[in-house]
């Protein structure tokens, strides 16, 4: 099991509300050994820097699941988020639930971990994001093991600022998991969705129909390859040619 705790703002080129944090503090030293192996973009620093209550909490929740079910763990903002065996899903679902209180199914959601394609293809200028995508593949917090993950955060009614928030790795061929509608019953529509917009398949939901597109709709628009038209016309997410006002080219040509 991997740690790898993190502090600060998000540095650039991250694209999730999981992606890695940058060192703000100057008293914050950086293992570069450590993040050799790791993409560049995952900032690892020493396993101390973990506040006590995150440290507490990670091993409160692996004694629960098992420390085989733990993959890596890191820190998003305040809270702590852990990377587990897909198989360990819905074993963790009832773990949080029933042994550490959190009571409150925040969401399920997915992560495609494609870069943006560029308009007009790889070679294509234009990309007016800030800041600017990547083009190489690039994951966030406890990083990943391919282009997609499920993840979901919970919470606690009853104790203010106490959450965790969970993800997994989805085969990209086969992007199945277990659902959580059976632990968290208000996971029925956000895993409808996450199936509808990214073509995960929950096994166990009791009816995966669409929320938003009509039956007959083809494809997964949340993933980064489905083809946008917006993305054919203009360079995305849009440089706009603005025009001059009438009679402005006319004024200036008189000064």
């Amino acid at each position: 099991m991997k740690t790898r705790p993190i502090v600060g703002r998000a540095k650039a080129g991250n694209r999730s509300s999981l992606a890695s944090d940058e060192i703000t503090s100057p008293g914050d030293a950086v293992d570069q050994d450590s993040v050799a192996d790791q993409d560049s973009a995952v900032v690892t620093i020493d396993v101390a820097e973990l506040s006590a209550e995150h440290a507490d909490l990670l091993a409160r929740f692996t004694g629960e699941v098992g420390a085989d079910a733990v993959i890596e763990s890191g820190v998003a903002g305040r809270e702590l988020v852990v990377r587990i065996e897909p198989a360990a899903w819905v074993s963790a679902a009832l773990a949080c639930k029933t042994k550490l209180g959190f009571d409150y199914l925040g969401f399920v959601a997915g992560i495609d971990w494609l870069p943006t394609p560029a308009a007009g293809g790889d070679d294509a200028e234009g990309d007016t994001s800030a800041p600017v995508q990547p083009k190489d593949m690039t994951f966030g917090v406890a990083g990943s093991a391919g282009r997609f993950q499920v993840f979901a955060r919970v919470g606690s009614t009853k104790v203010a600022r106490y959450g965790i928030t969970l993800k997994a790795d989805l085969k990209e061929s086969a992007p199945h998991i277990d659902s959580w509608f059976s632990v968290y019953p208000g996971a029925d529509w956000h895993e409808r969705e996450c199936w509808e917009m990214y073509g995960f398949i929950f096994d166990g939901h009791p009816s995966l129909r669409h929320l938003y597109l009509p039956h007959e709709f083809e494809g997964f628009p949340l993933r980064k390859d489905f083809p946008l038209l917006a993305r054919e016309v203009k360079p995305w997410p849009g440089l706009v040619n603005v025009e001059a006002m009438p009679g402005v080219d006319d004024e200036e040509g008189g000064d």
